[in-house]
């Protein structure tokens, strides 16, 4: 049940065609970003478009952004494109903070920086404009959140691709097992036909 509440989660939250069409970043690679083979799921571009997904969501908070940048970047890596966007809503209104909390304490750490947190809050929710952001991006609390953010991002995909490979991998030796088991009942229960067939 927990599965299919899953997959229905992730249906929802894949962009159709025709809403990737009319986005106004990706409108003049359109007939790029909607090729037939950018949306069929593979063992190569299901994992992709997880960690390009992953990658472009926690790094680019910016909502409208995030699927945009995410289809693009799915081009040149040949990644499914619908998983790469949908991929972007793990980082949303509830997520956010969290993301936000661990990659500045991360970054402060790292970078052996400090400063507050309270202002890069203050402009997500009253959504900012680029210019304020520009601002901010010269403030003593960017160098240690972009970092952060940076490192929680390139880690989240690895993890993600990762995971994508080993259940796409595991779902495929599953269908096999079943393919083979069913093939060995058919033969079982031939075999009692084939015997009485040669009695007689």
């Amino acid at each position: 049940m927990p599965k299919k509440r899953v997959v229905r989660a992730f249906r929802e939250a894949m962009p159709s065609r025709e809403s990737l069409e009319q986005n106004r970043f990706i409108k003049p690679v359109a007939h790029r970003v909607l090729a037939p083979e950018l949306w069929r799921f593979t063992r190569r571009s299901v994992p992709r478009g997880v960690a390009l997904g992953l990658l472009v969501g926690i790094f680019l908070l910016i909502p409208g952004l995030q699927i945009a940048g995410a289809a693009l970047l799915a081009l040149p890596f040949r990644a499914n494109v619908p998983l790469a966007a949908a991929m972007t809503f793990l980082s949303n209104p509830a997520t956010t903070p969290l993301i936000l909390a661990a990659s500045y304490y991360l970054g402060s750490l790292m970078l052996g920086r400090s400063g507050d947190m309270s202002q890069v809050m203050a402009l997500i929710n009253h959504h900012a404009g680029i210019a304020e952001w520009m601002r901010w991006l010269l403030s003593e609390t960017a160098p240690a959140l972009v970092f952060g953010l940076a490192i929680v991002s390139i880690v989240s995909a690895v993890i993600g691709y990762l995971l994508a490979s080993w259940l796409w991998r595991s779902r495929l030796a599953r269908k096999w097992q079943h393919r083979a088991h069913a093939r060995a009942s058919a033969r079982e229960s031939d075999a009692p036909l084939a015997l009485q067939e040669q009695a007689s």
